[in-house]
């Protein structure tokens, strides 16, 4: 069982940058798939970023690439999304999630890939 806490969200205006966190404990993270969601009021939730076990491979959603930036450092058992340029479009509740199979080399897209999520950070861009 991994337990998950989201961190860094917060009131920033467009073109600024916030900087989310994601700390794993009681589990494998370290060994194990990560990837961000977001979801916003009437939405339904969505795939922001993934990236594997070794952090040598990540993907991103079109709305982000270039934008966004997935990493982590399993040393410290923590993923992180570092977010610029944003968007008023960008405000969600954004979830860090982690696939439970170990060493996998594969990048999980889907909400269903998951396996554990934390409770969310709020994320509010004005205008």
């Amino acid at each position: 069982q991994v337990q998950l806490v989201e961190s860094g969200g917060g009131l920033v205006q467009a073109g600024g940058s916030l900087r989310l966190s994601c700390a794993a404990s009681g589990g494998t993270f370290r060994r194990c798939a990560m990837g961000w969601f977001r979801q916003a009021p009437g939405k339904e939730r969505e795939f922001v970023a993934t990236i594997n076990w070794s952090g040598d491979m990540s993907d991103y959603a079109d709305s982000v690439k270039g934008r966004f930036t997935i990493s982590r450092d399993n040393a410290k058992n923590t993923g992180y999304l570092q977010m610029n340029s944003l968007k008023p479009e960008d405000t969600a509740l954004y979830y860090c999630a982690v696939n439970r199979l170990s060493y996998s080399g594969d990048l999980y897209y889907r909400s269903g890939h998951y396996d554990y999520w934390g409770q969310g950070t709020q994320v509010t861009v004005s205008s």
